[in-house]
C-alpha cells in the first residue's frame, strides 16, 4: 500500500515567505509547556501528571535517550513507503491516536475535535470509554475515518456487553482493552488539587448514556445525576479479572482484540494464548505505578516473545519521529501518540490536533529517510546502538 509523503514541512516554509508563521510549536516535545499557558492548572496536571514522584512517567523518556539511531549511507530512499496494515486498519505512517479520556478538560470540542481531525489527517483514532462525549457522537464526527474502542472492564457484565454492542454499531473495529488501570494510581498532582474529572460529571458520558448502566438507576440521569456518578463509581474497575475472563469478551466482540498494559514477556505469553489478536506495550504514560519499568525498555523481550505470532504496538513517551522510529526497529508494528496530541487540542481545538499529527507524521518521514531507511520493514536493531 502506497500513501503520498506528508509535506508539512514544505507548506510551513512557504507560507513563512509571506511571515505566516505556524501558530503552534513544531517541535513535538515543547507543545507541554505551550498547553501549560492555556489550561486550568488542575486540568493540565490532569493530563500531564503521573503516578507517585513521577518517576516512571520520567523513564519512558529516558529509555528513548538511552537508543541511539545509527544512520546508513547511500540507500535508495527516493521512493519510500511507510504505510501498512495493523488489523486490518490501514496506517498512511505507523502511529494511532491513544486513547485519553475527558478531553472536554482541555478544549469544549474534546473528542470531537480528535475525531475530525483524525479523519483529516488519515489517523486512526483510539476512543477512550472515559470519553467526555458518548461514543455514538464521536463515531458521527470522525465519519468514514477508521476508529477502535479502548475498554475499561466495568464490574458490571451487562454494562460491558452494553458498551461493547454499541461500539461495533458505531463502527469501531478493533477493541482495545485495558489491563493496568482496574483502578487508578496514587497521583498527587490530582490529589494536591482535590480533583477527578469523574466525579464533575466529565469523562461517564459513555455510561450515562448507556442503556445497561441506566438500568441500574432508580431515577433517570437528569433527574439525578449524583446518583449516576455514583453508581458510575461503583462499576468502573473490576479487581478480581484474570486471563480467564477474556472469553467474555470475545462472546461480545466479532473483531479484533487487543490489550493494553502489557509489560512484561510472560504476560505477553498469556495473552497470545488466550488467543488475542494483538498487543500493546505501555504503563499508561506513567500514570499507574510509580517506579516501573520504561515501556521502551519492555518492548524489546515482548516483540521477541510474541512479536512473530501477534502484532505487537507501542505506547507510553512518544514525542517525536525518532521515538517511533526507535520503537520500530525494537519490534512495535506501530506506535501510540498520547499527551503531545492532547495539548495540541488545549492550544487550538481541532487545528491543534491536526498540527500536531501533521507534524509528527513529516517529522518521522523525514527521519527515516534521513537514517537510510526507505522501507518499515528494512528497520531493525542495527539502526541503533545502546549508550553506555
Amino acid at each position: 500500500m502506497s500513501q503520498p509523503l506528508e509535506t508539512y514541512q514544505d507548506e510551513i516554509y512557504l507560507n513563512g515567505l509571506t511571515w505566516a508563521v505556524p501558530p503552534y510549536p513544531t517541535d513535538v516535545s515543547a507543545l507541554e509547556e505551550a498547553a501549560r499557558a492555556v489550561m486550568t492548572p488542575r486540568a493540565f496536571d490532569y493530563v500531564a501528571g503521573a503516578a507517585g514522584s513521577g518517576d516512571t512517567a520520567r523513564e519512558n523518556l529516558d529509555a528513548f535517550r538511552r537508543w541511539r539511531i545509527v544512520p546508513r549511507m547511500l540507500t535508495d530512499v527516493s521512493t519510500p513507503a511507510y504505510a501498512s496494515t495493523v488489523l486490518g486498519t490501514r496506517l498512511s505512517a505507523p502511529f494511532l491516536i491513544a486513547p485519553v479520556g475527558v478531553l472536554a478538560i482541555a478544549h469544549p470540542d474534546g473528542e470531537l475535535a480528535v475525531a475530525r481531525a483524525a479523519r483529516a489527517a488519515g489517523v486512526p483514532m483510539i476512543l477512550s470509554t472515559a470519553a467526555s462525549t458518548a461514543m455514538e457522537e464521536v463515531a458521527a464526527a470522525n465519519a468514514d475515518g477508521q476508529r477502535w474502542y479502548q475498554l475499561y472492564w466495568p464490574k458490571d457484565r451487562a454494562v460491558t456487553a452494553s458498551l461493547l454492542g454499541r461500539a461495533e454499531a458505531a463502527g469501531f473495529s478493533v477493541l482495545v482493552v485495558t489491563l493496568d488501570t482496574r483502578i487508578l494510581g496514587w497521583r498527587p498532582r490530582d490529589l494536591d488539587h482535590g480533583y477527578l474529572p469523574f466525579l464533575h460529571g466529565i469523562g461517564v458520558q459513555n455510561y450515562l448514556s448507556d442503556p445497561g448502566f441506566q438500568t441500574g438507576l432508580a431515577r433517570p440521569v437528569d433527574e439525578d445525576p449524583g446518583a449516576a456518578i455514583l453508581r458510575y463509581t461503583q462499576v468502573f474497575g473490576d479487581l478480581s479479572l484474570t486471563w480467564d475472563d477474556l472469553p467474555f469478551l470475545r462472546q461480545h466482540w466479532h473483531g479484533p482484540i487487543v490489550v493494553k498494559g502489557i509489560v512484561s514477556a510472560a504476560d505477553a505469553l498469556l495473552a497470545a494464548e488466550a488467543g488475542v489478536e494483538g498487543i500493546i506495550v505501555s504503563n499508561h504514560g506513567g500514570r499507574q505505578v510509580d517506579g516501573a519499568i520504561g515501556a521502551l525498555d519492555a518492548l524489546p523481550a515482548v516483540a521477541r516473545a510474541v512479536g512473530s505470532r501477534i502484532p505487537v504496538l507501542f505506547d507510553s513517551g512518544i514525542r517525536g519521529g525518532a521515538d517511533i522510529l526507535k520503537a520500530l526497529a525494537l519490534g512495535a508494528r506501530a506506535v501510540l501518540v498520547g499527551r503531545p496530541y492532547v495539548y495540541g487540542l488545549a492550544l487550538g481545538g481541532e487545528a491543534g490536533v491536526r498540527h500536531v499529527l501533521r507534524a509528527l507524521r513529516n517529522d518521522f518521514e523525514l527521519t527515516m529517510r534521513l537514517a537510510g531507511a526507505g522501507n518499515l520493514a528494512d528497520l531493525g536493531p542495527d539502526f541503533l546502538q545502546q549508550r553506555p
